[in-house]
C-alpha cells in the first residue's frame, strides 16, 4: 500500500523539509498540497505531477477521501488548531515544530488522539542529525565518561531583518528564536540527558525593526546533573561550535551544521542515488582530552528515517517517530525559559 499524503502549506518548511523526504520513501506519496499560493501550487505540481492542489485545508477537510495522513507545515499558530481539524476528521498527523504555541494545546491534541486512537506525531527532524547522532552515540557508550556539561548552538549571521511573522510576531504567532530554533535544540537536550529540574534564560532583542526574539541563551539543569548551554542567534558575526560536550573522561567537539538541509535547499532527495547526509572527514568533530584528541566520524545523517517510522507506524503497526509527549516536554521548557527571561532569574522546569 501506498500512503496517500496532504503538505498542509508549501513554504519552505513544505516544500524543502517535508515534500522531498515524503516522495523518497517509498510507502508515500505527496497526493495533496495546500497553498493559496498560485506561484507555489505551480511549483508543487512540477515537482508531484498529479497532485491535487487546493487553497484551503477547510476544502481538504471537507472532502478528505484518499487521504491516509496529513503533515502540518503552516506558521506555528495554526499548527494545534489544523492539527485539531486534521484529528476530527479521522486522519492521522504530522505535526512540523513546534508541536504548539502553548502546553494546553499540546496537551488537548494528545488527548484527542488517543481517545479516537490516530497517530499523532512531530517533526522533530533534528534527532536525525549526523552531529547529534554522533553526540548521542559517544554519551550512550560511556566514552565520555559522566557527562558534565553539553553545549549546543544555532548561530546565524543575518544582520538586517529578513521580515515576516518569525521576526515580527509576537507569544501568540509561536515568533522568535526561543520558538524556533530553541525547539529543535532543547528537544535534543531532553533526548539524551533527560528531563530538568531547572530553567534559566536570557532573551533579547538586537535588531532594529523586530518585534521578538533573536538572540537567546537557555541553560538547563538535568535531573540527572547534567547541564546543557544552549544559544541560538541571528546576530553572531563569528560562529561557535555545534556541539561541545564535556565529560569526566572526554569531550567531544565539532563545528558546522548537518548537510542535509543544503542539500534539501539545492534540490536534492534522499533517494537520488548519491550518498546523503554525509560529511567529509575534514568536518570530523574531535574527540578526546586536552594533548590527545582525535577526529571522529560523523555518523550519516538521516532524515529520512522519520518518514520511514511513519509509514511502518500506519501500515504495521509501530511506533510513531516522535512521541508526542516529548514534545510537551520541550514546549514546558520553553514556556519556563520565557518566564525565566521576564523574571530575570532561574525557574522549575
Amino acid at each position: 500500500m501506498t500512503l496517500q499524503v496532504a503538505v498542509v502549506g508549501y513554504g519552505l518548511a513544505g516544500s524543502v523539509f517535508h515534500a522531498p523526504l515524503i516522495a523518497a520513501e517509498p510507502r508515500m506519496r505527496v497526493a495533496a498540497v495546500v497553498t493559496s499560493s498560485d506561484e507555489r501550487a505551480a511549483q508543487a505540481q512540477r515537482e508531484h505531477p498529479g497532485v491535487r492542489v487546493v487553497a484551503t485545508a477547510d476544502e481538504l477537510f471537507a472532502d478528505p477521501a484518499g487521504i491516509d495522513l496529513v503533515v502540518i507545515a503552516t506558521p506555528n499558530r495554526t499548527h494545534a488548531p489544523l492539527a485539531r481539524q486534521s484529528l476530527d476528521a479521522g486522519l492521522p498527523v504530522v505535526v512540523d515544530k513546534p508541536f504548539a504555541v502553548s502546553v494546553a494545546d499540546a496537551e488537548d491534541l494528545i488527548k484527542r488522539a488517543e481517545q479516537a486512537a490516530i497517530a499523532l506525531t512531530v517533526f522533530q527532524n533534528r534527532r536525525w542529525d549526523g552531529d547529534f547522532l554522533t553526540v548521542r552515540t559517544l554519551a550512550e557508550s560511556g566514552r565520555l565518561g559522566q557527562v558534565r556539561r553539553f553545549e549546543s548552538r544555532f548561530e546565524r549571521w543575518r544582520p538586517v531583518p529578513k521580515g515576516g511573522w518569525r521576526e515580527l510576531g509576537d507569544a501568540a504567532d509561536g515568533a522568535g528564536l526561543l520558538f524556533d530554533l530553541g525547539s529543535h535544540l532543547i528537544d535534543q537536550a531532553l533526548t539524551v540527558f533527560g528531563p530538568t529540574k531547572s530553567v534559566y534564560c536570557e532573551l533579547d532583542r538586537r535588531r532594529t525593526g523586530i518585534t521578538t526574539d533573536d538572540d537567546a541563551f537557555v541553560a538547563l539543569t538535568h535531573a540527572s546533573g547534567v547541564r546543557s548551554h544552549l544559544w541560538m542567534s541571528a546576530v553572531a558575526p563569528q560562529l561557535g561550535p555545534r556541539f561541545r560536550v564535556l565529560g569526566s573522561q572526554a569531550g567531544y567537539l565539532t563545528y558546522g551544521l548537518d548537510p542535509q538541509e543544503s542539500a534539501l535547499r539545492d534540490g536534492r532527495r534522499p533517494d537520488d542515488g548519491k550518498p546523503w547526509g554525509t560529511v567529509e572527514s575534514d568536518n570530523w568533530g574531535v574527540f578526546g582530552a586536552e594533548g590527545a584528541v582525535e577526529p571522529v566520524p560523523t555518523i550519516a545523517g538521516n532524515y529520512p528515517a522519520f518518514y520511514a517510522a511513519m509509514a511502518a507506524a500506519l501500515l504495521d503497526g509501530g511506533a510513531v517517530p516522535v512521541d508526542p509527549r516529548d514534545a510537551v516536554a520541550t514546549l514546558r521548557v520553553l514556556e519556563g525559559a520565557r518566564r525565566s527571561a521576564a523574571e530575570g532569574e532561574v525557574v522549575a522546569g
